[in-house]
């Protein structure tokens, strides 16, 4: 069966029955039908003072075109922790419609490990990335609004973009205010795809509503002509922001297919943007559980390091336990294999690619100095010999390793792994960040470009150097760093899959996300607006006669 025909014939419970599991009362849920409900901020405020759950962070091995299953695999290990008779609950990430209509598809899990509903969560859900979506655009509307009434606050250069949740590389770059009308300013403008706007960014480092104004309150629209920023409290457009994104800042409940608590809250990209779900549902699920599974996104290098470098510095969190999916086929593939060829057995190519994984434990054990064990996703062309060579390197490096088989056998698929979590969660851990806030921002990238993904040296295009300036001259040097790059290799060159020779990073752009806190490093030819492919999913997605959808994988 495809994983959407799994998930409609599992019998979910009511959403009411779910919440009762981790104590939360019904006039604290806002229901949106039988399996979906956002959760109001008093349940954390009633809990602040119990004591937090274990944080279990899920990320991966750089990944191939399909992404190697960190949802499938933080699924089976909450499903997993609770077979073993443990209180856990998922914290994850929203899907965008860019993907599932891309070249991803869902990202709800798959086979016997999903998140349910699983069309809704996967297309609209409670609409939070739509409210997104209109509050960037309202902002962007007042902009030009505020210039064709005259410019009063003189803006010279506007930097905000408009937004929206579909992979569209037309819209990079447009044209804006060719009607002719009188008075009508036209200017250069462009779209970035919803999960990578500063609403976004806003809506999962927000601690509260009153925080929420005024972070957006804080966003910087463009510069006028002393090049002195322009915010979008000047424009009085926070409020009205807020007021669309008052609902989409509350959590989301939801289930997985063995009715397991699941808050799936904000959906940034890791590639383009800081790629964690909120701040919000990560603490609120700390309250209500022993052990929170949340995850990152694409490789440790992106992902993880957002996650440790931006969230945890200001969310002041730190992470038990750090899981790392592995799978054979990505190894192989960054052994070199062709992509055709990486389900064929091929000891050879995982000889060439396990340096991949190598790295990315050795960055998070002794960069980051925390614990970590590796889930090698099982995939059904795994063969024993190449999983007995991969376990026995591991072993030899005292590195622990478990076999998750979440995908066909759901929770009893994970349930060594989660044994094994729940043990290395009471080892004691020295967390570091990369960089330190007092750093240069060009010192913070250097750190991350030279320790985190290995390169020699960071080179820098004339306006790159000229943007950090300016932003440090602002007084805003202290922010984190958010590098945008490709997700397929520890370079800033998708086709660098090995990484074996010396190679700088090259950062093109950088753009001051004051609203957000970070400041957005562009490197290589990494777009904030993705494209779709030549055969997108959407090719394949239809509604029959009697409304059921298929084809979302």
């Amino acid at each position: 069966m495809t994983d959407i025909e799994i998930a409609r014939n599992t019998k979910l419970e009511g959403i009411k029955e779910i919440a009762k599991k981790i104590e939360i009362d019904e006039e604290d849920l806002e229901l949106y039908g039988k399996y979906k409900a956002k959760i109001s901020e008093a349940v954390y405020e009633k809990r602040k003072d119990k004591k937090n759950g274990k944080l279990v962070l899920v990320t991966a091995i750089s990944p191939t075109p399909l992404g190697e299953g960190k949802t499938t695999v933080s699924i089976a290990i909450a499903d997993g922790l609770r077979k073993i008779g443990k209180n856990s609950i998922l914290a994850l990430r929203e899907p965008s419609l860019g993907p599932v209509f891309g070249i991803k598809g869902g990202a709800t899990g798959g086979g016997k490990v999903q998140i349910a509903p699983m069309e809704d969560i996967n297309l609209h859900f409670t609409g939070d990335i739509h409210a997104m979506t209109a509050a960037n655009n309202l902002l962007s509307s007042m902009i030009d609004n505020h210039i064709y009434f005259g410019n009063e606050l003189g803006f010279k250069k506007v930097v905000w973009k408009r937004c929206m949740d579909l992979n569209d590389r037309q819209l990079r770059k447009v044209e804006t205010g060719l009607s002719g009308e009188k008075k009508i300013v036209p200017r250069e403008d462009g779209f970035d795809i919803t999960v990578a706007s500063e609403i976004m960014a806003i809506v999962c480092l927000s601690k509260d509503l009153k925080d929420l104004k005024e972070k957006l309150g804080n966003i910087i629209l463009g510069y006028n002509a002393e090049n002195k920023p322009i915010f979008a409290r000047d424009l009085k457009a926070n409020g009205a922001m807020a007021v669309l994104l008052k609902d989409a800042i509350k959590p989301n409940l939801v289930q997985t297919l063995e009715h397991t608590p699941a808050i799936v809250h904000g959906g940034p990209f890791a590639n383009i943007a800081h790629g964690c779900n909120s701040v919000i549902a990560t603490k609120m699920a700390m309250k209500l559980s022993d052990y929170v599974i949340t995850e990152a996104g694409f490789g440790a290098d992106l992902g993880a390091e957002k996650f440790l470098d931006i969230k945890c510095r200001k969310a002041r969190l730190k992470p038990d336990v750090i899981v790392l999916v592995a799978t054979i086929k990505a190894i192989k593939y960054h052994g070199g294999v062709e992509k055709g060829k990486i389900q064929e057995e091929n000891i050879e190519g995982l000889k060439k690619g396990i340096d991949n994984l190598y790295r990315h434990i050795d960055n998070l054990k002794n960069k980051f100095r925390l614990n970590v064990i590796v889930a090698l996703n099982r995939y059904t062309s795994d063969t024993e010999k190449e999983i007995r060579w991969l376990e026995n390197n591991l072993n030899e490096r005292d590195i622990p390793i478990s076999i998750v088989e979440g995908w066909a056998k759901g929770g009893e698929g994970a349930t060594d792994i989660a044994t094994k979590i729940t043990k290395l969660a009471e080892e004691k851990s020295d967390f570091k960040f990369i960089y330190n806030d007092e750093d240069t921002i060009a010192k913070k990238i250097k750190k991350v470009a030279t320790k985190i993904y290995g390169a020699k040296d960071v080179e820098y295009s004339n306006e790159a150097k000229e943007k950090i300036q300016m932003i440090e001259n602002l007084g805003y040097g202290n922010l984190p760093v958010c590098i945008a790059k490709t997700q397929y290799s520890f370079s800033d060159d998708p086709k660098n899959l090995e990484c074996n020779n010396c190679y700088n990073i090259h950062v093109r752009d950088v753009e001051l996300k004051l609203g957000a806190g970070f400041v957005v490093v562009l490197a290589g030819k990494i777009m904030t607006m993705p494209g779709l492919p030549k055969i997108p999913a959407a090719e394949n997605i239809d509604i029959d006669d009697n409304g059921n959808i298929v084809g979302i994988f």
